[in-house]
């Protein structure tokens, strides 16, 4: 297999340090000859490939952008740059190392105690301690505020009651960092382990997306968390929110790998196939798709590139993330489907990826914000009228 060499039309390489490259193309290498092997295998028996994490945790992967505790310390331009080669290989691989680090490590670097941090962190950094994030209900995703999982504090416990839906690595994960209302309506986040009396989980099944992903249903019966156990410096949707942004900064990234990976296939099969004595690359509507889809990929990653440079400084602001999410992730969805068409009935076949990345981006255009909820972010933004509240 040729080496991946990506889409640089821009020569953003150019704008790129000499230890982002060599951060990129380390990974980029690691998902040639580890993931894009496996990952078709696992995404057509929905199975996610565990034997992956002790990798992912010794290239510095997760809790990435973390210092201290065990963690690599990187800029998060840095952290873009690993999320977009893990998408190449699958959103699957992307959101697990996403949900480990930026969500479950993220919540408690960010508003845990010194106690907490010693706790978990180095664990999960070495990917011996699993994380998932309890934020988004059976009723309540795009209003988390609506939520109605409970926590009540009676003496040194707090009694959870509730259930959270769709949480990534909810079934194998040892420890759920769960968003919950206390008695004076306030959201506060705990730690929960594995184990504890009241906690369960339901994996979920029949998925047609991310489904090298271990998808799962939270629940909690009269669950008793040790006060020790409260995020101690958060109050409010600003906590959840804080890790989100993290987050969906990570798949603005990502979604520029599929972007890549089907514009690879998408170009390597219009050169290879032959219809009418010639290839269908050398006919005008083809070479205008092609086109079409470079200019988008280049577009995207000047947008990911600035955030990542704002973000670094200190700079970048929710709705900056907002456009980035929105943007890159429907068009790389767009590109997946013009890759289908490209290749005609092949396209259908998991012999090719466009299909598995076109699936896995309808859940990644959904999740950690609709393309919707970000458009009305950035209106809010534009005119100062939050269209998605009632008052």
């Amino acid at each position: 297999m040729k080496p991946f060499s990506g889409c640089d039309f821009y020569q953003m390489d150019s704008l790129l340090s000499e230890d982002e490259k060599m951060i990129r193309d380390t990974i980029r290498d690691f998902i040639s000859k580890e993931v894009i092997p496996i990952i078709e295998k696992h995404d057509r028996e929905g199975t996610f490939p565990k034997q992956l994490i002790p990798k992912f945790a010794e290239l510095g992967m997760l809790g990435a952008t973390i210092k201290g505790y065990g963690c690599a310390g990187l800029s998060y331009t840095s952290y873009g740059l690993i999320m977009q080669e893990l998408e190449r290989g699958d959103s699957s691989l992307r959101s697990f190392v996403s949900v480990q680090g930026a969500l479950s490590m993220g919540a408690i670097y960010m508003y845990g105690s010194e106690e907490q941090k010693e706790k978990y962190l180095p664990g999960m950094a070495q990917g011996k301690i699993i994380g998932c994030f309890g934020l988004t209900e059976p009723d309540f995703g795009s209003n988390p505020g609506g939520m109605i999982t409970r926590a009540k504090k009676v003496g040194n416990e707090y009694i959870l009651n509730g259930n959270k839906m769709w949480i990534t690595s909810g079934g194998i994960a040892d420890v759920a960092i769960v968003w919950a209302k206390t008695e004076d309506n306030v959201i506060r986040g705990f730690i929960v382990d594995k184990g504890t009396p009241g906690y369960t989980t339901t994996d979920t099944h029949g998925k047609f997306s991310l489904r090298a992903s271990v998808t799962s249903e939270l629940h909690f019966q009269d669950c008793k968390i040790p006060v020790k156990n409260l995020l101690p410096n958060v109050e409010g949707l600003k906590g959840p929110f804080g890790c989100l942004n993290n987050a969906r900064f990570g798949i603005a990234w990502g979604a520029i790998g599929s972007m890549m990976a089907v514009f690879d296939e998408a170009k390597e099969y219009a050169k290879s196939r032959i219809q009418f004595d010639k290839p269908i690359a050398s006919y005008q509507l083809v070479q205008a798709k092609l086109a079409n889809m470079m200019t988008e990929i280049t577009k995207a990653q000047l947008l990911a590139l600035q955030l990542g440079r704002l973000k670094d400084q200190g700079k970048a602001k929710p709705y900056h993330v907002s456009m980035a999410k929105m943007n890159n992730v429907s068009e790389a969805l767009k590109m997946t489907r013009m890759t289908r068409d490209i290749l005609g009935a092949n396209g259908i076949t998991d012999e090719y990826q466009c299909g598995r990345h076109m699936r896995n981006l309808e859940s990644v255009n959904t999740y950690e914000g609709t393309e919707d909820i970000h458009r009305l972010i950035l209106g809010e933004y534009i005119t100062g009228i939050a269209a998605y509240r009632v008052n």
